[in-house]
């Protein structure tokens, strides 16, 4: 995988505090920040999947009007704790 540098502009008290946080941890701030930013994407790009699965679902309902009856839920949820 290529890659390529980008900066990130911090203020001078992020700095110090990613510099301290990454002594405590034997880290550099390069570590931290590249850490951070890829725990941020996963985080953000699931929560985007999630949030167009339910679109989906919405316009799918939408469409055909099909849903689930409270009761019938609360039913099949009973059968799933009795096979525990």
């Amino acid at each position: 995988m290529s890659k390529v540098t980008m900066g990130v502009k911090l203020d001078e008290e992020v700095r110090e505090r990613l510099k301290k946080l990454g002594a405590s941890k034997q880290r550099s701030p390069h570590f931290l920040m590249k850490t951070a930013i890829e725990e941020y994407l996963e985080r953000e790009e699931m929560y985007e999947r999630e949030r167009q699965e339910d679109l989906e679902r919405w316009e799918k309902y939408q469409k055909t009007g099909k849903s689930i009856s409270n009761q019938a839920m609360m039913e099949w949820l009973d059968e799933l704790e009795q096979e525990v």
